[in-house]
């Protein structure tokens, strides 16, 4: 099925109107308000830090570092970018994995002892461009986030996974032929100790904080649905979130004066996979068990598993919190909303608009159940030249506490600044979800904007990816 696309709703009455005849409750504002009094300018207190406003960068896999885990020029530049954005709160800039066999891909960050200085230098490449642009890094809140990608690991070479899972999944075993490794409690035991050392790390590297992944299908997300797993990390709630429990425990006690989030999946779907027409389709899975925060048409019912995740982490004092879902391996349309898929991908089987408003009222009804926790929402990127419009009634109306942004910064880092600022906003800049920033490094080729940012249409990557999609076409 053929979606409409977003760029041709011009008008707010347009936009509305598409709205309302799909059957999509999605709430904006028909103006901006003037700069100066713009919610998104607000600043926030938590704790002992103040972020200056509500933008937040959020963190996307990196496919261009080194193959011993440290930054090259082009994850320097990107994290530049990052810098003059505008945007306050950098929720890690990227996944940064803790140790060598969790990369999803050969190119991945790794925090380790022999890459901690150069980690340290991309944050102050980072914090430097702020100041240039802005004059001072007050306000600017920079962290890091930390993962281990579990199942969908491929630490040496993109044509070879090598998964290490929490459980035998019914439906995303059968993906990987060459077969699964499952971690034995021994071996998490020992991933606790990775995480606390590599949060060691991040303070030595000037981080002020550091998120525990919990999201996407990767290993913190799969043990939080470890529902048949045996033995003291799965079964049930205390045992699911037990690697949880033990790591913020961990940073507590041996990297002192570090803060902690958590981004999670807040619902998920049974996996999907391309159909023979190239759509999207439901995995057959009856009885399925294997998902934290199962989505089945009920999104409060849905949100159920959610609830109790975060009422155990305000119970641990961990107040930062960012929202997103499902995974981009198995249901991209529910995790990053898009009309154009990515070489791994299916046409969406919804409009991705509906997508983009349930990860918004998921976010919005999480907030005012646990008012004390500050939520960072996501999906905003496919909204386009609509996103503040969106975005500064989310905040107005207190769904959320901020704008998370992911791949919209690839093609304009710096629409935050813009919108704060009160300049229009550059249409041709603007993230048309056309997915080549995926597409590109499934490829084997590095991560960047190839359709909208000028130095990457410019690098020879651009005519491989082109070919790349020529023999998807053909």
């Amino acid at each position: 099925m053929s979606w409409r696309r977003i760029a041709t709703l011009r008008t707010p009455d347009a936009l509305r109107v598409h709205l309302r005849d799909s059957g999509i409750g999605l709430a904006f504002d028909d103006e901006l308000s003037p700069a100066s009094s713009s919610p998104f300018a607000l600043p926030i207190d938590v704790g002992g830090d103040r972020v200056g406003n509500r933008f937040c960068i959020l963190p996307m896999e990196g496919w261009d570092g080194t193959p011993a885990g440290e930054p090259s020029e082009l994850t320097q530049r990107r994290w530049r970018n990052f810098g003059v954005s505008g945007a306050k709160l950098i929720w890690g800039g990227e996944a940064v994995a803790v140790r060598h066999d969790g990369r999803a891909n050969p190119r991945q960050l790794v925090l380790a002892d022999r890459t901690v200085g150069a980690l340290a230098r991309l944050r102050q490449d980072l914090v430097d461009a702020h100041v240039d642009r802005f004059g001072s890094e007050r306000g600017l809140l920079v962290g890091l986030q930390l993962t281990h990608s579990g199942r969908f690991a491929c630490p040496h070479s993109r044509e070879r996974a090598e998964p290490l899972v929490a459980y035998h999944h019914p439906v995303l075993d059968r993906r990987f032929p060459a077969g699964v490794r499952v971690l034995s409690d021994d071996d998490l035991d020992r991933l606790v100790a990775d995480f606390v050392r590599a949060g060691r790390l991040a303070v030595d590297a000037g981080f002020r904080f550091v998120d525990v992944k919990h999201c996407h299908g990767y290993l913190g997300h799969e043990l939080l649905s470890a529902r048949e797993r045996p033995g003291r990390y799965g079964g049930r709630f205390e045992n699911r979130t037990r690697f949880l429990r033990e790591v913020v425990s961990g940073l507590r006690t041996e990297a002192k004066g570090l803060g902690i989030g958590v981004r999670f999946s807040a619902f998920d779907t049974v996996p999907w996979r391309k159909g023979s027409d190239g759509a999207g389709e439901p995995e057959s899975a009856p009885g399925y068990r294997s998902a934290f925060g199962l989505f089945e048409g009920d999104l409060d019912a849905a949100l159920d598993d959610a609830r109790e995740l975060l009422r155990l982490l305000e119970s641990l004092d961990v107040r930062w919190i960012c929202l997103t879902a499902g995974s981009p391996y198995y249901n991209p349309h529910v995790q990053r909303p898009a009309l154009f898929p990515p070489s791994d991908g299916y046409s969406p089987p919804e409009d991705p608009l509906r997508g983009v408003a349930r990860q918004i009222d998921a976010a919005a009804v999480l907030k005012a159940e646990f008012p004390r926790l500050v939520f960072v929402g996501s999906a905003y990127s496919y909204l386009q030249e609509w996103l503040p419009h969106v975005g500064q009634r989310v905040l107005r109306e207190e769904k959320a506490d901020f704008i998370g942004l992911g791949r919209m910064v690839l093609s304009y880092p710096d629409l935050p600044a813009d919108v704060l600022e009160g300049r229009p906003l550059r249409r041709k800049s603007l993230c048309r979800t056309f997915s080549d920033c995926t597409t590109a490094p499934r490829s084997g080729l590095v991560s960047g904007c190839y359709p909208l940012d000028a130095f990457y249409a410019g690098r020879p990557e651009a005519a491989k990816l082109g070919r790349v999609k020529e023999t998807l076409r053909a």
